[in-house]
């Protein structure tokens, strides 16, 4: 490391090197963090956006290089302390120390908790060759390396991951089954007519979606075999795709004694219960002023958004983080793009065609009481745009 390493300067320490806590770290240097910085990764690759993995990585279109958030060599002018393959496995506040997993200890004047999330596993088909949850660039080149034998593959869950991956895996001539829990598909986040939209979109691309699908089991020998439901239904399968939801990794917090609130509970300055500690992105929840609750986000958006306002604040709590959440989703050839959230609407207006076969796409706003909440924009970045500025306004 440079010199600041040897010197008796102020530590900055960041757990998780994604999206968030690379952000983070890199706010911290920018807002005037004169102190060392050290960000701690549990992979072995530069941190990388996760977006491209579901899309262009798992197609082939983007390799480990080009979703890179930054190259090494500009950790290294920044003065970040980049360690990577290791992980936090306590947190020691009375003392300010971090511990790692090769059995060092970090003193930390700041901390940030950047942890994210991981998936929810099944209790189904352990150990069997073929059976993968997507989160990792790891995961990724998995699935990867085991397409050419593929002839038949069965997603479970038909939230953005499962038919994000289905679009791609339908480019390899894959014969695809996407088998879903709820009564629809994205039901998590969007409404009924767009849901009705994706499900007719895949269905036009090939792809069999069941929902109502509840799986019992993951069959094979060494490798996966078949998926079975209640219903009594099988599907024949040489990979099986996973993708059910995340679960916030909050161990590390709650061990140390932080408090937990569907996620580490963080107040509008991205300060934990202890004001020496902070928290960005999938692993923690905040106060929302627009939609008057705490939220938890697992989004790109919240992650660099709320990474930067924890910087700030690390340095000299100034500032508040206030922005509304937007997300999008790859398919086949279109973009959806989303803003606010849609939950608890009462009307909607629709602008535009629901048709997949046409192409000029549409707009779904969402509104609670008269008021507009959200958006889900179709191949339409200008309203997209539009529609984000005018939610931002709600804010001020």
């Amino acid at each position: 490391m440079s010199e600041l390493a040897s010197q008796n300067v102020p530590v900055a320490v960041v757990v998780g090197a994604s999206h968030a806590g690379s952000q983070l770290a890199i706010h911290l240097r920018k807002s005037g963090w004169q102190g060392r910085i050290v960000l701690i990764g549990a992979e072995n690759y530069l941190p990388y956006h996760r977006p491209p993995l579901s899309k262009a990585v798992m197609s082939g279109t983007k390799d480990i290089e080009s979703i890179q958030l930054r190259p090494a060599a500009f950790y290294e002018s920044s003065q970040i302390d980049l360690k990577l393959g290791v992980t936090a496995t306590a947190l020691l506040r009375d003392s300010q120390h971090v511990v790692l997993s090769n059995g060092e200890k970090i003193h930390y004047d700041r901390l940030a908790l950047c942890t994210g999330a991981r998936p929810f596993y099944l209790p189904l088909g352990q150990g069997l060759k073929g059976v993968f949850y997507l989160r990792t660039l790891d995961d990724v080149l998995a699935i990867r390396q085991s397409l050419p034998t593929v002839k038949q593959a069965v997603i479970v869950g038909a939230g953005y991951i499962g038919l994000e991956a289905a679009a791609v895996l339908r480019g390899f001539g894959i014969d695809v089954t996407v088998l879903e829990r709820a009564d629809r598909v994205l039901q998590r986040v969007t409404g009924g007519q767009v849901s009705e939209y994706f499900n007719a979109l895949h269905h036009m691309h090939g792809v069999k979606i069941h929902c109502q699908a509840e799986v019992t089991a993951i069959h094979g020998e060494c490798r996966v075999e078949s998926v079975a439901c209640a219903d009594g239904s099988v599907y024949p399968a040489q990979i099986v795709i996973v993708g059910v939801g995340v679960v916030p990794e909050t161990q590390l917090a709650q061990e140390a004694g932080l408090v937990i609130n569907n996620g580490i509970a963080v107040d509008e300055y991205g300060r934990t219960s202890d004001e020496k500690i902070f928290a960005a992105g999938d692993c923690c929840s905040h106060p929302a002023q627009l939609y008057q609750r705490r939220l938890r986000l697992e989004s790109v958006q919240n992650a660099n958004d709320q990474s930067r306002v924890a910087a700030v604040n690390m340095i000299a709590v100034s500032e508040k983080y206030q922005a509304v959440p937007w997300f999008w989703s790859d398919q086949f050839d279109i973009k959806l793009q989303s803003a606010g959230l849609s939950q608890d609407f009462d009307h909607t207006e629709v602008e535009g065609s629901l048709d997949p076969a046409e192409q000029g796409g549409f707009v779904v706003r969402y509104f609670k009481q008269g008021e507009l909440i959200a958006a889900d924009c179709l191949n339409r970045p200008k309203d997209f745009m539009a529609i984000k500025t005018l939610l931002s306004k709600s804010l001020v």
